[in-house]
């Protein structure tokens, strides 16, 4: 639950107008597929060649070891996916009829989008979507590759009613969701079946549930199927436990072998004490220069949050970018001790924070094709207390989306901004502030605060992903306008924060609508954090009796202005907007380390699920004028070995492959389920 998904910088990439930089860069096509909502962009990676050969040949490794985990992800958010990917792919290379005609191109979009979200779900809003071609059309195609079970496919495509939202908060979220963490059994049972198992007195829990799907038997009982070597997901498993023993062969150290090591035995037993012990072997490696994700890790797709979805991704450290995130953990402490929370919530020695900036190489899972601009781990509550965290931000990633904004003549920045002058100064500084909320979101934020002894960190239920979201953010917002940052030399001077929260105010309650279909909740987890608090501030700054230097008056700290027939949010008192940030921060942190359920949905439901459908219904009339696609993600660039001699002498990357060329030629190369 700890990570910053790519919205932000989407929202942040179209203003930034950072440097694309080298030579090569201005000859980098980043933008290579637009369909539907979505565009697919490649990224670079800056210092490969730098890397020696052992470290490359590590890389190529765990790599491999993220394709083969791509079956997992795909079958987590839905039973039927797999089948369904296989008949869609059959299709795509094998169908012998017009492919010209306009009923083929519009199955080839869906399928663009069926590779794009792992399944037939939106990978963000959740909801089902459908081709434009008829259900006959689809039909035929199947016939025509001999597909199987054909009228059970069509009902997973074109049946509305039927597997409608991969995650739904409405009635009964587990037998109403259709991810595949769960079979034959209600959110009550759940609860209970966890509640039995679960000892509450335990300091340093496993995370129960994490890695098993519950099931109920024909003779009612329920239980877990783990995923293992030896279970559901074996076959995948076992190539991906191959490639972590060649990788580990070749590592950079005795460190990363050991771990590596506490990962494959995890693997093979499925025991969660291993996980742990796994985790904090890694977090405590801050030598090494290539690192990787791979494991069941994020709960967001599971509504009760305990399932992790399979993820991997492999990275190197930006030594010279990382400059700023080393000044942040090394200041850690003193972050922690001027916190507007309360001092009951505060962790008196904050232990084992690392921070760095990585370039990624290969993204999986639930990493893929859509990514996070920063991630920090371990979830686990009790490691992140005792040992401490390692976060980090992606450098590569937000690149490439500034970039690819570029390449593109318009943008939401001149579109939702209020006046040259914000347009101005979100030039100027947008995109360093980006990059160091991130940081300080992702290296600070979630490191911080403890929750009380006794509070489960379970207590927030289907709240939990929205809520820490939020507390992430928000200790992030307070801090972007300290004059710590300046003093530490990660911030240029003392009005750059407002460039961020500026655009944050516009996004929170406005931009971000874009990604929503008019008359449909906001229900994604990081959307709705940046709701809950841009909707809490424009309340709570209405006549507020605020003080300062120029004395005490009352204010609107964020005012909706109309001009020219359009809607704006303009920031009026930006000290003011982080005296609300930091009063926000201080009642999220009471609700998680209190474990108070019923003050933490209430502040969910009122401020971030619900749109004005007027406002609404503006923002997609504006948005769809720019003719920009809202959400992105990315191909792989591939790594490939260069043999003379029959020896491998270097591994060059290639970013020549296509999207769907790059989804069949994994679908043809990594199934393993």
């Amino acid at each position: 639950m700890n990570r910053l998904v790519k919205i932000i910088a989407i929202a942040g990439a179209a203003a930034a107008m950072s440097s694309c930089g080298s030579k090569d860069s201005k000859e980098f096509k980043y933008l290579i597929d637009e369909f539907a909502d979505l565009k697919v962009m490649r990224y670079q990676v800056p210092g490969w060649d730098g890397l020696s050969l052992q470290q490359k040949e590590y890389v190529y490794h765990l790599a491999e070891a993220a394709k083969w985990g791509r079956d997992i992800y795909w079958d987590q958010n839905c039973r039927y996916n797999l089948q369904l990917r296989k008949a869609v792919e059959n299709i795509l290379e094998n169908y012998e009829g017009d492919r010209q005609c306009a009923e083929f191109e519009q199955f080839t979009v869906y399928a663009k989008r069926l590779f794009f979200a792992n399944g037939i779900h939106h990978h963000y809003a959740e909801d089902k979507f459908f081709p434009e071609c008829s259900q006959e059309y689809f039909a035929s195609l199947l016939s025509a590759v001999g597909a199987q079970d054909t009228d059970l496919l069509l009902k997973v495509v074109y049946d509305p009613e039927f597997l409608a939202h991969r995650k739904t908060s409405e009635g009964d979220i587990v037998l109403g969701s259709a991810v595949n963490f769960y079979d034959g059994v209600t959110r009550d049972e759940v609860e209970k079946y966890y509640a039995s198992i679960a000892d509450p007195k335990d300091p340093c829990p496993v995370s129960y549930g994490l890695n098993t799907k519950v099931v109920k038997g024909a003779d009612g009982v329920i239980r877990e199927e783990a995923w293992n070597i030896d279970g559901a997901y074996g076959p995948a498993i076992s190539k991906i436990v191959e490639e972590l023993e060649a990788a580990a062969a070749v590592a950079e150290n005795e460190a990363q072998k050991k771990y590596i090591a506490s990962l494959v035995a995890y693997y093979r037993t499925g025991d969660l004490r291993l996980w742990d012990e796994y985790n904090i072997e890694w977090l405590q490696d801050t030598v090494g220069v290539v690192d990787f994700v791979n494991g069941f890790v994020e709960d967001y797709n599971d509504p009760l949050a305990r399932k992790g979805a399979w993820e991997s991704l492999v990275n190197f450290k930006d030594e010279e970018a990382s400059h700023r995130t080393e000044v942040l953990s090394a200041n850690a402490q003193w972050f922690e001790d001027n916190s507007p929370v309360d001092s009951r919530f505060k962790k008196p020695v904050v232990k084992g924070v690392s921070a760095k900036v990585i370039n990624v190489v290969c993204l999986a899972g639930d990493s893929y094709p859509a990514t996070p601009i920063g991630i920090n781990l371990p979830n686990a509550d009790w490691i992140r207390r005792d040992y401490g965290s390692k976060s980090v931000t992606i450098a590569n990633i937000t690149s490439a989306y500034d970039c690819a904004a570029q390449e593109s003549p318009k943008s939401t920045l001149t579109e939702f901004a209020y006046d040259e002058e914000e347009v101005a100064m979100a030039k100027k500084y947008l995109s360093i502030t980006d990059n160091i909320h991130t940081d300080l979101h992702e290296c600070l934020g979630h490191g911080s605060g403890q929750l009380l002894p006794g509070t489960s960190p379970n207590a927030m239920g289907e709240y939990s992903s929205t809520l820490e979201e939020t507390r992430a953010d928000l200790f992030g917002l307070y801090y972007m306008a300290d004059p710590k940052l300046v003093e530490l030399g990660i911030l240029p001077d003392g009005e750059a924060y407002k460039a961020m929260y500026a655009n944050y105010i516009r996004n929170g309650l406005m931009v971000q609508f874009s990604r929503v279909e008019l008359g449909k909740q906001n229900t994604e987890a990081h959307m709705q954090n940046r709701k809950l608090i841009a909707e809490w501030c424009y309340e709570h700054g209405q006549n507020m009796d605020y003080c300062d230097e120029d004395g005490c008056r009352l204010i609107n700290v964020i005012e909706k202005v109309q001009k020219d027939g359009k809607t704006y949010f303009v920031v009026k008192e930006y000290g003011a907007l982080r005296e609300l940030f930091g009063n926000l921060l201080a009642e999220i942190q009471r609700i998680k380390s209190e474990g108070d359920y019923a003050a933490g949905k209430a502040l969910v439901e009122k401020y971030a699920v619900n749109i004005d459908p007027e406002l609404h219904k503006e923002v997609l009339d504006r948005y769809a004028a720019l003719q920009l696609k809202p959400y992105g993600g990315f191909v792989n660039p591939t790594i490939v070995p260069v043999e003379k001699n029959g020896k491998v002498v270097d591994y060059k990357l290639d970013y020549t492959e296509g999207y769907l060329e790059q989804q069949l030629n994994y679908g043809r190369n990594y199934s393993a389920l």
